[in-house]
């Protein structure tokens, strides 16, 4: 039976062989509060490659330790972390999968007791008031996320993707709901822009693999960023390499969202048709005729699954079943 969704999708030097993704999502969970790793990462990631998934991201890892949304976040501003994450990659490879992380600042919605930083001094309701970021601070974050990039390399993942989304630093210097400065960060929407595009330019420096980026389409406020803007914000992107645009949407500001099946895929249809670039599709998206739907109609490139895959490890394989798709499954779980 034909189907997209085991049909393998190549992006610059690294082949998936599904185009099913486990979204990136926070385990809270480096018990030391050191950034490090533990036992809970090895199972957790290696269970959802040996259920079938094509690309694992790994949940958002802080590029600085004041980036952390929480002490017990994943990091990456050490050469330290390096060799705890290439235990996970080598876990993930000899399960099949390819292996991504997401680069991330968390800015004002850190929840640490210590300073936190952000483009302007203007707090997350109910969380602690940011310092606005210096120049140097601005400088030290673009080369953090370049140092991240580097041991990314290091650990052997095949693609990095750019934290833009849900409010945290990138997404508050590009949204002008967080983002009142007047300077070259600021001001208009080339500048709220800049802090990105430098990110991305000095990641390239050091990583020659894929790039993904996601972003929050959709702020949820008329005084915020419109799908319009973000089209924009994806062509830019486009020129500067970035490979596919993780559409997801909100949490810059506190928003009542109407959630419904698939209620994101229209911005992942929308960045993909008009800012011809490819794209992943993610938020509530549970059933195989649902991914197959909206990669059929070329809607995205690849199904980006979160709550899905921690209630069942096993959905690709269950998908495949449904589909009738030849896949290579685990020996051991042969006779099941």
């Amino acid at each position: 039976m034909n189907n997209k969704l085991f049909t393998p999708y190549t992006i610059k030097n690294v082949t998936l062989k599904n185009r099913i993704v486990m979204s990136p999502m926070c385990m809270y969970s480096s018990p030391n509060k050191d950034g490090k790793i533990a036992d809970w990462h090895r199972i957790h990631y290696a269970t959802r490659a040996v259920g079938g998934v094509g690309l694992i991201v790994v949940e958002a890892t802080a590029v600085l330790p004041e980036g952390r949304i929480s002490y017990r976040d994943l990091g990456i501003w050490n050469d330290e972390h390096v060799t705890g994450l290439k235990e996970i990659t080598d876990l993930i490879h000899q399960n099949g999968a390819k292996a991504a992380i997401q680069l991330a600042h968390a800015g004002r919605k850190a929840e640490l007791d210590e300073p936190i930083y952000a483009p302007s001094a203007i707090p997350f309701p109910g969380m602690q008031t940011p310092v606005e970021a210096d120049g140097d601070y601005i400088q030290k974050v673009v080369g953090a996320f370049k140092d991240a990039a580097r041991r990314a390399k290091e650990a052997g993942f095949d693609i990095i993707e750019l934290h833009g989304a849900h409010g945290y630093l990138i997404n508050q210097f590009l949204s002008p709901l967080a983002n009142h400065r007047q300077d070259q960060y600021g001001g208009s929407a080339d500048g709220r822009y800049r802090l990105l595009g430098e990110i991305i330019e000095a990641v390239k420096t050091v990583w020659d693999g894929p790039i993904f980026v996601r972003v929050s389409a959709n702020e949820y406020d008329e005084n915020g960023n419109t799908l319009d803007q973000y089209i924009e914000y994806a062509r830019i992107m486009k020129t500067q390499g970035v490979d596919l645009i993780d559409c997801s949407s909100g949490a810059v500001v506190p928003a009542k969202i109407n959630v419904f099946p698939g209620y994101q895929v229209d911005l992942s249809d929308q960045i993909r048709s008009q800012a011809g670039i490819a794209t992943g599709a993610v938020g509530l998206i549970t059933k195989t005729a649902q991914a197959e739907e909206i990669l059929g109609n070329e809607r995205a490139d690849l199904i980006l699954l979160g709550r899905e895959l921690l209630r069942n490890p096993y959905w690709a394989l269950n998908a495949a079943k449904e589909l009738g798709a030849e896949i290579d499954r685990p020996q051991q779980y042969g006779r099941a």
